[in-house]
């Protein structure tokens, strides 16, 4: 048993000290110059600011010029001020920076969440004058007939989409069951949300085959053998002085945007109630996220295949991937009683866009959801956050060594 339980704790403990020994190279190798950027960043300011004075004679000019000055201003800071995370490539800085990013769009959020929907719709045409024009919604449940025509025409660039979205959640969450439920439960979210979104109207084998078995299988087979492909890899990290050959350094300014090093994430769901709970939370979250997508485009006018989803979605998986890395160590290790800056403010985020949708969401939708999905979604609720957890945790909770042997196999 004592064995055992070392072992059980040898794979925090490494990942502790991997992470110290990661903080303790980066410091010694790197030095901010934190005076240096100071001196620089007010010298850019100063020239902006004076360089033409017609130039911001036009009020709009101006208001934008300054708000693009002051984000970038933030970044930099960020960069030089914020907390390190748990990654270090390309660079801490550009973590950092990430981290300024979600602090940003989370103040863009409140922003949002204090106009009315009016007010927000005519906000959105400050970043494309385009925008602001109700936009119908595209049903994908007009012709369900299992055809070779009908497939082609179910067939458009959000297919790619989705084979690369998945490729994306599995090189966050770095599980196979995990991404699996999320890709079930995400199209029974369709089911019981398409009374409200056109788009979620779908055919049941959109749904089943081109959805589940075509595009999100084949996104998460590729992140996962990405997964394994950074697990297996050898790391042996030298600087670019001790390397003599050019091709030798190229090769490495190459290697400089990949992991410095990997771990793998074993979420161990069933060993304990904080994993349980956790694991739950992260796939409400990641489901809010998925979800939060569709409706703030349709509730802000935003067309599907506008940059501005891009960009959105960008950021989420930046955000998303030291948010995950920081939820992993804070379930993992016991010794943290601390969530990470990364997992705290995706968190923040996502729940801010649910509010916004919520609000906005007033006088929108005016056919109440079906009896079926409230009892379908209840009794899920009960058995999910209650009923098992009780006869896993309390009624009949595991025995010591059979705990230990699941934690291993998990």
């Amino acid at each position: 048993m004592g064995s055992e339980k070392e072992h059980s704790t040898a794979t925090v403990d490494r990942h502790c000290a991997d992470m110290e020994d990661n903080e303790s190279t980066t410091s010694n190798s790197i030095h901010p110059h934190t005076l240096t950027a100071l001196a620089l960043l007010l010298g850019w300011l100063f020239y902006a600011a004076v360089r033409n004075t017609n130039y911001y004679e036009n009020t709009e000019t101006s208001v934008k010029l300054g708000i693009s000055a002051a984000t970038g201003c933030f970044i930099f800071i960020g960069m030089l001020q914020f907390r390190d995370g748990p990654f270090i490539r390309p660079s801490i800085p550009f973590w950092r920076a990430v981290l300024s990013l979600s602090v940003l769009y989370q103040m863009l959020l409140v922003f949002l969440l204090f106009l009315n929907k009016d007010e927000a719709r005519r906000f959105m045409v400050y970043f494309d004058p385009q925008l602001g024009e109700q936009l119908p919604e595209r049903s994908y449940a007009d012709q369900c007939d299992l055809s070779l025509e009908t497939f082609k025409n179910q067939i458009d660039i959000f297919v790619l989409a989705h084979v690369v979205g998945w490729y994306g959640k599995a090189i966050i969450l770095r599980d196979y069951w995990l991404c699996w439920i999320l890709s079930v439960t995400f199209e029974f979210c369709e089911y019981s949300l398409e009374h409200q979104l056109n788009n979620f109207a779908e055919c049941w084998w959109d749904h089943w085959i081109l959805d589940v078995l075509v595009c999100n299988w084949g996104g998460i087979y590729l992140g996962m053998k990405t997964c394994q492909y950074f697990e297996m890899k050898q790391y042996s990290w030298s600087g670019f002085r001790q390397i003599k050959s050019l091709r030798g350094k190229a090769k490495r300014a190459v290697q400089q945007f990949t992991p410095h090093d990997w771990t793998r994430f074993e979420w161990k769901t069933l060993s304990n109630p904080k994993n349980y709970f956790g694991v739950i939370g992260l796939m409400i979250i990641a489901l809010q996220c998925e979800l939060n997508c569709f409706y703030l485009k349709y509730l802000l006018w935003v067309p599907p295949e506008h940059p501005l989803n891009t960009y959105r979605l960008i950021l989420m998986f930046l955000c998303a991937l030291p948010a995950a890395r920081d939820l992993y160590q804070y379930l993992m290790d016991s010794g943290d009683t601390k969530l990470g800056a990364h997992a705290w403010l995706m968190i923040c985020n996502i729940m801010t866009e649910t509010i916004i949708c919520l609000k906005f969401s007033e006088n929108e939708f005016h056919v109440p959801a079906p009896m079926v999905v409230k009892v379908a979604w209840s009794a899920v609720a009960f058995i999910v956050l209650i009923a098992f957890p009780l006869w896993r945790f309390v009624i009949n909770p595991p025995t010591r060594s059979i705990q230990l042997s699941e934690d291993k196999t998990e």
